[in-house]
């Protein structure tokens, strides 16, 4: 009976990325100091484990280069040779080649034949090269476990679980592994076979038993098993040379396992982490949070209309519903969790983009990074990193001072790069600090004038760092294929804004700059401030929200006829009425009808004030993508369904702060 195995591509390549994820990430631990032997073990894993996979789905050319990879790394781990920073650059420039090669078998593009020759040649050229003595600690790691049976063979009884198919393991390819390394003897056990009928093609029902020849190191047979110890029953030991193995344990018997699981084997300290969770598409999650925010809406119609209901009477029906009710909110809030992830997701990206580019632009920089733990939600997470990526750079190349100037500074030659990332509220803060140079205010100032940018009256230092946010702004005269022509941070900005977020610059000269970043935690639900205008009812991102407040008739002016405007203390600020810019009749208002009220808002750096009929109250809502169910609307950023069943159009603030007017001062 054959298998489709091709169905278990998507974990193969996901698991694949993991792990060179983590070689990336272990490389970089041993270029900065950190030659621990688990770190190398780790290294070493990884490259066993792509290389197994990608021999049981056919992949050659992935095969090929891990095994060179692999070669190597096991002269690193039993100490025959030493990584120095060449050898570590050629290591990371395989990874690399390795993703592009994943990715040609994922999308069926074509591979890198050039890159994929060099990293193999520079690889080749390590192995052939001089073998220099490598750390105590790590000849002592590699060492372990590595004797052979000096006085007969190997036995191995080996009964896979029954799911192992189903973690993506084949039973063949071990033994393909274990038949590498010399002559094997197997036999085949059948006893668990059921009757065809009965028989389950995604459960593993043979067993073997198993002779290699004395000569073969222990440490070949661990590695061969070191991703199935846990899931199979597995019997090592010696008998003399040319007797027959023992017959495999039946399924289900404890497995004198003990050799097996010696504590200097790499298979002892493999992570069991997947026994406790599940890979479930995105898209799978997703419907499951537009369920419950359904049920939200749901729960939220059962009060409005219980509301006027006889409490003794229904004393029973509205206990219910409040317990309904605390348990829909314990639900949404579960729920929310399974799309949050470590902001570490887009952290983790950076030790090697950093040391790229400190190494093309020759400078020293050492990058540290604080709260990685931190959660945020996917959808976040995934739209933050690329304007991430461009403050990074700019860090680099703008902000940090060659070797040289720092030493004429007083300063250390390597620089410190942070990204840091805390919650504060129902938002996450991430910075991005450099102790470079600063920004030079004068020189932004004389080049915003240069440009024609608009700059307020002695502006403070805020409004000055905020300047670099116009569009096509740089103080670079030369363009270069990092800084660029100034295309990029009017991009960030809006990006962020587009995520409900805002941006600052903090900057000492000669001390350092910090971007600082404020994401709400999740886009899916937004703490909102629901008013009444034209009749309709709509919501303002609390977190928008400066202030309320009733004006006097001398507060609003107009200006050239049309344009109105409302003094808050000091400062003119846009006026807009709600009603009007959505085209709304204005709602009917008595003589004694209290006055129209003016809610502030900021957003990007603005204010704004919009004028409404009233404050209904706050509540959190649940998002509703207006775009994709009918069509994007200016100054709407989405909408929600309310308790009584009517949509509610949620208010794009800065949006609107974008397009009013700019009030000239008064």
């Amino acid at each position: 009976m054959s298998m489709d195995v091709s169905r278990f591509h998507a974990a193969f390549f996901e698991e694949s990325r993991e792990g060179l994820d983590a070689m990336e990430s272990g490389l970089l631990s041993l270029e900065s100091g950190g030659a621990d032997p688990e770190t190398i073990n780790v290294i070493f894993r990884a490259a066993h484990s792509i290389k197994g996979g990608a021999a049981t789905f056919g992949f050659t050319a992935v095969t090929d280069l891990t095994h060179v990879l692999e070669t190597l790394l096991d002269e690193v781990r039993g100490g025959r040779r030493a990584l120095d920073r060449d050898a570590i650059g050629a290591l990371l420039s395989s990874v690399d080649v390795l993703r592009g090669l994943l990715a040609a078998c994922e999308h069926g593009g074509d591979v890198d034949a050039p890159a994929l020759g060099a990293a193999r040649a520079a690889l080749d050229a390590l192995l052939a090269g001089g073998q220099a003595p490598a750390a105590d600690g790590a000849a002592a790691a590699g060492a372990a476990g590595t004797d052979a049976a000096a006085d007969g063979d190997w036995r191995i009884a080996f009964v896979p679980g029954p799911q192992l198919f189903l973690s993506g393991n084949d039973p063949l390819r071990i033994l393909r592994e274990l038949a590498s390394h010399g002559e094997m003897g197997v036999e085949c056990v059948d006893g668990r076979l059921p009757p065809f009928a009965e028989m389950d093609p995604f459960e593993a029902y043979l067993a073997w038993n198993l002779t290699l020849p004395g000569s073969v190191p222990r440490a070949a047979i661990d590695e061969a098993f070191a991703w199935v110890a846990d899931e199979c029953e597995l019997d090592i030991a010696t008998v003399p040379a040319g007797r027959a193995p023992a017959p495999a344990p039946a399924a289900g018997a404890p497995a004198a396992a003990a050799p097996a699981q010696d504590a200097t084997a790499p298979a002892a300290r493999r992570s069991t982490d997947h026994d406790n969770s599940i890979r479930v598409a995105v898209a799978k999650v997703d419907a499951l949070i537009n369920l419950v925010g359904e049920l939200v809406i749901t729960q939220a119609m059962l009060r409005q209309r219980t509301e006027h209901l006889d409490p003794v009477a229904n004393e029973a029906l509205l206990s219910g519903l409040v317990q309904l009710e605390r348990n829909t909110r314990d639900l949404q809030e579960s729920v929310m969790g399974v799309r949050m992830l470590p902001v570490d997701f887009a952290f983790s990206r950076f030790p090697r983009m950093v040391r790229d580019l400190a190494t093309r632009l020759e400078k020293k920089v050492v990058l540290r990074t604080h709260g990685e733990a931190t959660e945020l939600d996917k959808g976040v997470i995934e739209k933050i990193v690329d304007p991430l990526v461009h403050l990074v750079r700019n860090a680099i190349d703008h902000g940090l001072e060659s070797p040289a100037e720092r030493r004429a500074a007083g300063k250390d030659e390597t620089g410190t790069l942070t990204l840091s990332a805390a919650h504060q509220g129902a938002n996450i803060l991430i910075e991005i600090s450099d102790d470079g140079r600063g920004l030079d205010r004068e020189r932004i100032l004389r080049k915003a004038a240069e440009r024609g940018i608009a700059v307020p009256d002695n502006p403070s230092d805020g409004q000055v760092w905020d300047l670099v946010f116009a569009p096509g702004f740089s103080t670079r005269d030369e363009a270069t294929d990092l800084s660029g022509r100034g295309v990029g941070m009017d991009v960030v900005k809006k990006n962020i804004a587009a995520l409900g977020g805002q941006v600052e610059i903090r900057s000492r000269p000669g001390e350092g700059t910090t971007v600082a970043i404020r994401l709400p935690l999740t886009m899916a639900i937004v703490d909102g401030m629901s008013v009444s205008a034209g009749g309709e009812v709509f919501i303002v991102p609390l977190a928008m929200v400066v202030e309320s407040l009733l004006p006097a008739p001398g507060q609003v002016r107009t200006i050239a006829g049309e344009a109105r405007v409302l003094r808050v203390r000091e400062d003119y600020i846009p006026l807009v009425d709600l009603a009007a810019q959505y085209g709304l009749q204005p709602a009917e208002r008595g003589e004694d009808a209290p006055p129209r009220i003016a809610v502030v808002v900021e957003a990007d750096g603005r204010r704004l004030a919009l004028e409404v009929d009233e404050l209904l109250g706050q509540q959190q809502v649940v998002v509703k993508n207006l775009e994709s169910n009918y069509k994007r609307v200016a100054g709407v950023s989405g909408a929600t369904i309310l308790g009584d069943g009517r949509v509610a159009l949620i208010v794009d603030a800065g949006g609107l702060a974008q397009s009013a007017p700019v009030p000239a001062a008064a």
